[in-house]
């Protein structure tokens, strides 16, 4: 009887222990969340999705950025790689499109494909505007934390710790700026978003000078760039004052729009010092600005060819 009675007692006190474990995850999930590159990496490429998702369809861009980075792991899961499937959205019955199969809840479960990331941001955003989510829509724009506690309640997943995941993702990364948006760059939101129709990520997205470039890849040209990106490889050659048959070499930088005059805020008192190898058009690639504006701001003639140590100024 003892020994039944102390089992008893110790059958309470793990039930208590799994009972405080669930109502304590925002603690310890926040806790061990750290700043990471990968995920602000993937922010930096797709908000201008989520905010174009929100203006149209009034889901917080916050809600679908964390989303997005947590169920494809910042865009690294097979799903998202194989599948441009960013959000874990299954097969259901109404999907007709292309599918791949992976183990979730349940072994070899169906998963939607897309032709490209772009248009798994616009099928989530169709997907949230089903029956059972329509009470989200009651919940203002900014309201995140409400968004967050919703989709759970609703049976978007079956962690009972994601809200508190989503809600941690976006204070760690600031992602309800985003909310309050009222424009976003149309270039990127149609553009960037297609860069992985063939399967994989591509070219990275990086942003200097209030512009886009990627970094050139071995066997890169401007036609291939071009493809990749979907935008006119003639107009690449021209953002980057260059001719649309020069051979590329790989890590140099390739805008994907038309340069400034000046470098960035930041470089107003900081002038450039020249270092062995550089040249002035791998300057004004580096500041993001037109190589025709470095050479006018520095009061230099076209044939000017700097040495190791000229200092010039960049804004």
């Amino acid at each position: 009887m003892y020994v039944i009675m102390r089992m008893i007692r110790l059958g309470r006190i793990f039930l208590i222990l799994f009972l405080l474990g669930l109502t304590m995850p925002m603690v310890s999930v926040r806790g061990q969340m750290k700043w990471n590159s990968v995920y602000q990496a993937y922010i930096d490429k797709y908000k201008d999705l989520a905010i174009e998702q929100m203006l149209r369809h009034n889901i917080p861009a916050s809600i679908t950025l964390a989303q997005g980075l947590l169920e494809s792991g910042a865009g690294r899961s097979s799903l998202a790689t194989e599948g441009n499937n960013h959000f874990g959205i299954k097969c259901h019955l109404e999907w007709t499109g292309a599918t791949m199969h992976r183990d979730d809840d349940a072994s070899n479960e169906c998963f939607r494909v897309y032709r490209h990331a772009r248009e798994s941001y616009e099928d989530h955003s169709k997907f949230l505007q089903k029956p059972r989510y329509k009470s989200l829509f009651s919940y203002k724009r900014t309201d995140y934390k409400s968004w967050a506690y919703g989709l759970k309640s609703c049976g978007y997943a079956t962690n009972p710790v994601y809200a508190q995941q989503l809600i941690g993702i976006i204070e760690l990364y600031n992602l309800h700026q985003y909310d309050r948006a009222t424009s976003y760059d149309r270039y990127i939101a149609e553009h960037t978003g297609s860069n992985v129709s063939r399967g994989t990520f591509g070219h990275q997205i990086f942003m200097c000078n209030d512009n886009y470039y990627v970094k050139v890849k071995k066997g890169d040209t401007f036609k291939s760039l071009g493809r990749e990106l979907d935008v006119s490889y003639r107009k690449l050659a021209r953002y980057n004052e260059r001719d649309k048959r020069d051979v590329l070499h790989e890590g140099e930088r390739i805008y994907l729009k038309k340069k400034k005059k000046k470098a960035e805020k930041q470089y107003k008192y900081k002038p450039h010092v020249v270092q062995a190898g550089e040249s002035m058009y791998d300057i004004a690639q580096f500041y993001g600005i037109r190589l025709k504006s470095l050479y006018k701001r520095n009061h230099l003639s076209p044939d000017f060819m700097p040495q190791v140590g000229d200092v010039l100024r960049v804004r």
